[in-house]
């Protein structure tokens, strides 16, 4: 049935006319119906359309024959043909014929002009109007086909005398973006390194340094350092590596004095510790701050309370300690109160920070059952690693993205992986969320541009594929798809 078109059409170039009007009335179907008039080759057509149905192409178009003019001993023969490039298909002709063409032909009985698929017609017994209609196998050439409509003047002893061709129709598939998502994978971290880090408030008698278990809170507050502890030693996949202690005391009272005492109760706090899990020698580390300023700055910045900014600039200023402590209490009586009776207490605390690495982990089935337990235990490389034997796309497979993404919130390779599975099922708010924690990497701008295609933006999407379509097949791929629909769209 597919021909090629420059075999079925005998080209007689001198005598071949391209009317203006044929190509103003010229229009493209891309993707979606057309409808229009046209002079084509003397024949008016309306409406002609080519549409692709499925696995058919589909063609039609009304012919005005009662507007066509035909001389003498003639006989005009219009074949509607699908071309593009070498590739082309002629569908059945209308053939018209004058009386004397006709009955030489009948009495000849020679075949039609146009071949046995001809529909011929006697030139006094033309209908005004014909609605022309056909469906054709589509093929993969036809996207991007025209339609054009091939006008064939035969005269006496069936020479040809005229031939004509005039554009009435095209097709083109509307083109949808497909993203291919690129997973970057993390790099594999050495040594997983990992701290805890917490706050307890011990209370102390005045001027005392030696820790009461029983006195005030102090049972809740070394139960919360101890529970600290335990949380990673007991953990078979845990190594403990170091424990830090840093204890401060609050402003009020004499400077030196509160050196003595932060010193000394880090010490107290330190032995009671090392008393319980008796670690080598060295392994706690201590440091101590006599008096808490940036505390006290921190919650008076935060605060609504008057004077607030005269206290803030005695806090900042470069007076020593006691002297700041004088000032605040002689100009601000009131105000100082307040701190002592509600702020200091806060500002008497021991920091602790138990470092510790956890081991490598390369089994995958390992890997899902911690995933789904004590997922702060894996690395983002394995956490990829896990991903990589999931269902691309999947409910879990996603999951793994965002779990990645919750532990390490801030990592740029997290959040462009979380993007990218969340554009995936759709989600474009939280894409652009990590995307906007995203580094400026080849595959975070790539990423960028899907999620802006993805919205409707393609303007935007072609602006970030092109700046690294010469570093990704994907971008130069998505590039080129995004150009054909704004071109298709005419933006």
């Amino acid at each position: 049935m597919k021909k090629t078109y420059r075999n079925l059409i005998t080209y007689n170039k001198r005598c071949m006319i391209l009317v203006a009007t044929m190509l103003m009335g010229f229009a493209t179907c891309f993707g979606q119906e057309t409808a229009y008039r046209t002079q084509a080759c003397g024949l008016p057509v309306d409406n002609a359309t080519m549409k692709r149905e499925g696995s058919l192409m589909a063609i039609s178009m009304q012919m005005r024959l009662a507007d066509l003019a035909l001389s003498g001993n003639r006989a005009a023969i219009f074949t509607p043909v699908i071309v593009k490039g070498a590739d082309s298909l002629a569908l059945p002709p209308i053939g018209l014929y004058s009386r004397t063409r006709w009955y030489q032909q009948l009495r000849a009985g020679e075949r039609p002009l146009g071949g046995d698929a001809e529909t011929s017609l006697r030139w006094s017994e033309r209908p005004a109007a014909m609605d022309y209609a056909q469906t054709v196998p589509y093929a993969e050439w036809m996207n991007g086909a025209q339609l054009r409509l091939v006008r064939q003047d035969y005269g006496c002893c069936r020479k040809l005398k005229d031939e004509q061709e005039a554009l009435l129709a095209g097709w083109r598939e509307r083109t949808v973006f497909t993203p291919a998502f690129r997973y970057v994978r993390p790099t594999a971290e050495a040594a997983k390194t990992r701290e805890l880090s917490g706050r307890a408030f011990i209370d102390f008698p005045v001027n005392r340094t030696e820790i009461l278990p029983e006195y005030r809170r102090n049972r809740t507050e070394l139960a919360k350092i101890v529970a600290t502890i335990d949380s990673v030693r007991a953990d078979k996949d845990v190594t403990v590596s170091s424990l830090s202690i840093k204890g401060f005391a609050s402003p009020e009272g004499a400077y030196a004095g509160n050196e003595r005492l932060a010193q000394g109760r880090t010490e107290a706090l330190k032995q009671y510790v090392q008393n319980l899990y008796h670690f080598p020698n060295g392994f706690i580390a201590t440091d101590y701050e006599p008096e808490d300023w940036e505390g006290l700055q921190a919650y008076v910045e935060a605060s609504d309370m008057s004077n607030r900014d005269a206290i803030l600039d005695i806090i900042i200023s470069a007076l020593e300690p006691d002297a700041k402590d004088a000032k605040i209490r002689s100009l601000y009586p009131e105000q100082y109160a307040f701190l002592l009776r509600e702020v200091y207490p806060g500002l008497r605390h021991s920091d602790y920070r138990i470092e510790y690495t956890i081991r490598t982990f390369t089994d995958v089935s390992e890997i899902h059952r911690i995933m789904a337990t004590t997922p702060q235990k894996l690395s983002l490389n394995e956490m990829f690693l896990l991903a990589q034997s999931l269902e691309p796309g999947s409910e879990e497979y996603n999951k793994v993205f965002e779990t990645a993404v919750r532990m390490y919130p801030n990592d740029a390779t997290a959040n462009l992986n979380a993007a990218n599975a969340a554009m995936q099922r759709g989600d474009l708010v939280s894409a652009e969320r990590y995307l906007n924690k995203a580094d400026n990497s080849t595959e975070a701008i790539y990423a960028k541009g899907v999620h802006a295609a993805l919205k409707g933006d393609n303007a935007k999407a072609a602006q970030h594929f092109s700046i690294v379509a010469d570093k990704m097949p994907e971008a130069a791929e998505a590039l080129k798809t995004v150009k054909e629909i704004l071109e298709y769209s005419g933006e």
